[in-house]
């Protein structure tokens, strides 16, 4: 069963990847992978905060976590396509872009995930 819950978790992450990405491609471009990083940061953000809320707080263990944290944020989040864009950076000589792109994701990518935790201890 738990298996159903994180395939059902995984595709509710991944359709809304999908609206989000084509949005904030829309509204910033694709010159540089901002949508990647932009729903990375989201997704960090709301680990940090269910880590808190689901686990500490409510309890919730089991099918919620394996819902919500790995099915439906680890399909939101990926390094897949954050390694590919690094690569493309690369491979198109936007050397310093790639750097960038590398350190943002991955120290704003654990910032966020800080910054959601934190903001739960806070609230609850």
């Amino acid at each position: 069963m738990h298996y159903i819950v994180i395939a059902l978790g995984g595709a509710l992450g991944a359709m809304s990847r999908a609206y989000l990405s084509a949005q904030f491609t829309k509204l910033l471009g694709t010159g540089f992978p901002f949508a990647t990083l932009a729903i990375n940061f989201l997704g960090s953000f709301l680990m940090g905060l269910c880590a808190v809320i689901i686990l500490d707080y409510l309890k919730m263990t089991g099918y919620w976590r394996e819902l919500v944290m790995v099915g439906f944020l680890g399909a939101l989040t990926t390094f897949s396509t954050f390694s590919m864009e690094g690569l493309n950076l690369l491979h198109g000589g936007q050397i310093a872009a790639a750097f960038i792109y590398f350190v943002v994701s991955v120290f704003g990518c654990v910032f966020a995930c800080f910054v959601g935790w934190y903001l739960a201890k806070l609230l609850v």
